[in-house]
């Protein structure tokens, strides 16, 4: 079917760029390649700060292999295994021994000089410090990766939902036109030549040009003249017109994006008593693009909803491509219907 929904989002290269705007110190902190930088950056930090604490240290070495100790023992064993896994107060419990134990041990073992007195409390309050900083160093990229996961199965799953929508669609326009083509091969070969060609021009954009991820609005446009010129072969008493105004050169947009309204007012407006038409109107002003596509009613009612499945889809399609960007107004006449899209590009 021409409707098919082949728009690919590339989840990879869409995290990246989300990643790209955040904020650079953010992504210092959560991306893997930058993880021997941090670790660096923090042992030079630590020793620069013991460095310079050396007239109230006795033993700098000392304390600085205890602090790089801690923070990684805290880091990469007690956040993990313990509030990783809500075990709150097991990890609780587990800081304020530690901090009992650095408070027992420094009363012994005296890490400042001796002239300075023994400052218990004040390496009590760095080691909490540390711990603190290194739990919430992880507590945060946990959050950041969390975060990414939780992203990366919302647009899964808006991937599985247009293949859904595009599986959904139901090809009995090609078997229409093959069938049309097959009978004009005998009444009219010069007929049939003319839908054949255009009906290649229409499945090489379908299955090549519709595979990218945008296309030009000029292409696609182009291709529903080519589906419209069929239908008026198909049909003596058809008749469309296709109007484009603005700045349409060099317009991007999701590939068969308008084919469900047209080919919904095709398959709607067919009536054996008078013409029927099809209109579309494009239009490209203030980085908005306005699309119309009005379509005749026939004056006996066939018993088929006007839509069907085929606008249901678009709906669900639009929400996805286009969220809070977009508007759809549906005007159901008596002798006309209007579908009217306005895009934010």
């Amino acid at each position: 079917m021409l409707n098919l929904f082949h728009t690919i989002w590339s989840m990879s290269d869409f995290n990246r760029q989300q990643l790209a705007s955040e904020n650079v110190l953010f992504r210092f902190l959560i991306s893997p390649e930058h993880r021997i930088f941090r670790h660096l950056l923090f042992i030079v930090f630590i020793g620069a700060v013991l460095y310079n604490s050396a007239s109230v240290i006795s033993d700098p070495i000392a304390v600085f292999v205890y602090f790089i100790i801690l923070f990684y023992v805290n880091m990469y064993v007690l956040v993990p295994k313990l509030l990783f896994r809500n075990r709150n107060i097991a990890y609780c419990l587990s800081v304020l021994g530690i901090v009992a134990v650095v408070a027992v041990c420094g009363y012994f073992f005296n890490p400042f000089n001796r002239e300075n007195g023994l400052n218990i409390p004040l390496f009590s309050f760095l080691t909490a410090l540390l711990l603190a900083a290194s739990s919430s160093i992880k507590l945060f990229q946990k959050g950041m990766m969390d975060k990414q996961v939780i992203y990366e199965l919302e647009q899964s799953k808006a991937y599985a939902e247009l293949e859904q929508l595009k599986n959904q669609i139901n090809p009995h326009f090609l078997f229409n036109m093959l069938n049309n083509a097959n009978v004009l091969t005998k009444t009219d070969p010069e007929k049939a030549s003319q839908v054949l060609m255009k009906l290649s021009d229409l499945l090489r954009y379908q299955l090549y040009d519709s595979a990218r991820d945008k296309v030009l609005l000029t292409s696609d446009i182009h291709f529903l003249e080519d589906f419209l010129n069929l239908e008026k072969v198909r049909r003596d008493s058809f008749d469309f017109l296709v109007s484009k105004e603005g700045n349409l050169s060099g317009v991007q947009i999701p590939p068969l994006l308008f084919i469900s309204f047209v080919e919904n007012a095709v398959k709607h407006n067919n009536d054996a008593t008078k013409a029927s038409y099809v209109n579309l109107y494009f239009d490209v002003r203030n980085d908005e693009l306005f699309f119309k596509c009005i379509n005749s009613k026939p004056v006996l009612k066939s018993g088929s909803n006007t839509g069907g499945l085929g606008l249901v889809n678009v709906r669900r399609r639009l929400e996805l491509l286009f969220p809070a960007q977009h508007t759809l107004d549906i005007e159901d006449g008596s002798e006309r219907y209007c579908v009217t899209l306005t895009i934010k590009l």
